[in-house]
């Protein structure tokens, strides 16, 4: 078992998420690895480090059995793809994936980097089976520095030439520490809708808006958009959820969950600005230097369950408060990502 599940977590999903999820899911966002395909002797330089703390590998049995675990009256289809880091082996991640993907007939994406040239990107996708691509920011060339990352150095025009062509699916981790605020991001954003109309682009995390005051004006900009999605994979913050749900309406919003990450045990608050996940004393080593995390008491502690349910909490709020219908619900959890996989070519057992 991946994991340990206690009375506290069967007590949140029974009686506060249990009766208002659907009975299908298709989750967006979800990794799958091999400790072995991990070289630790390479830093990760940029993005947040405590989401190394949750899990060495994420093998296919162990992403499935938390399933059962976490959603024992859902059905559960994920769309999987590798762990995006400099120490990892693309080639291995890849073909792991490749391998899971065809054995239990889910939708995958092929992780890539900015290096690889559009025609090296079309034909590991099309040979792959996969159904798009997960580029992510910490394959930007290593002399930017995370601050000054923009999309399309991680993301190139050729790339997004090729998914347009091919109506792919691109999942994708907007940069810069201004989050969904930054305006370069937006403009960038904006522009990839412009010129690839037809790329299923899905906006990770409600562009890492996990706080209020990472949102800015960004909902004003984005209301004049009409095709990219917005998952609320490692999110819990219910008004910036209800705001992306008034902004693009629920056929543009999806369930993912950033699984293994969303199996910590935490609760998250914001302190001028800042996300800080509270966790148990003394399970996720030392995080003294980690300005995201922070011990609580062993009695407070005991109480917390998952990430995963704290987000789904959320995102119940952020329903309430804005009416959405079961069938809004049905469109969020399941049937806005399935149009978007359909359009890639791909398809899903009913």
């Amino acid at each position: 078992m991946p994991f340990e599940y206690k009375e506290v977590d069967h007590r949140l999903y029974s009686e506060h998420l249990e009766n208002w999820m659907p009975s299908r899911i298709l989750d967006e966002h979800t990794h799958i690895w091999l400790a072995s395909f991990v070289d630790h002797t390479v830093p990760d330089e940029r993005g947040a480090k405590w989401p190394r703390l949750i899990a060495d590998e994420n093998p296919i049995e162990d992403l499935l059995t938390s399933y059962e675990l976490l959603f024992p009256k859902q059905q559960v289809t994920p769309l999987i793809f590798g762990y995006p880091a400099p120490s990892v082996d693309l080639d291995g991640m890849n073909s792991y994936v490749r391998q899971v993907s065809g054995r239990h007939n889910l939708p995958s994406l092929l992780l890539s980097t900015p290096e690889w040239s559009a025609d090296e990107v079309e034909r590991r996708v099309l040979e792959g089976g996969f159904l798009g691509l997960k580029p992510y920011l910490d394959f930007a060339p290593a002399h930017i520095a995370a601050e000054n990352v923009t999309i399309f150095d991680f993301l190139p025009h050729e790339h997004l030439e090729v998914a347009d062509d091919h109506h792919w699916v691109v999942l994708l981790h907007i940069p810069r520490p201004r989050r969904l605020r930054d305006p370069l991001n937006l403009q960038q954003m904006l522009e990839i809708e412009r010129r690839y109309p037809n790329a299923g682009i899905i906006i990770a995390h409600i562009g890492r808006a996990y706080c209020t005051e990472d949102v800015g004006s960004a909902f004003e900009v984005l209301r004049h958009t009409e095709r990219m999605v917005f998952d609320f994979s490692g999110n819990t913050n219910s008004d910036v959820m209800a705001g992306i749900i008034r902004t693009v309406g629920p056929r543009r919003v999806l369930f993912g969950s950033d699984l293994p990450i969303v199996r910590m045990r935490m609760r998250r608050i914001c302190q001028n600005g800042i996300y800080v996940n509270l966790v148990p004393p003394r399970l996720y080593r030392d995080i003294s230097d980690d300005p995201h995390m922070r011990e609580v008491s062993q009695r407070e502690g005991e109480e917390l369950s998952f990430f995963i349910y704290e987000s789904l909490l959320a995102f119940g709020r952020a329903a309430e408060a804005t009416g959405l219908s079961s069938t809004d619900l049905e469109d969020v959890f399941y049937n806005n990502a399935a149009r978007l996989i359909a359009s890639a070519g791909g398809r899903l057992l009913t």
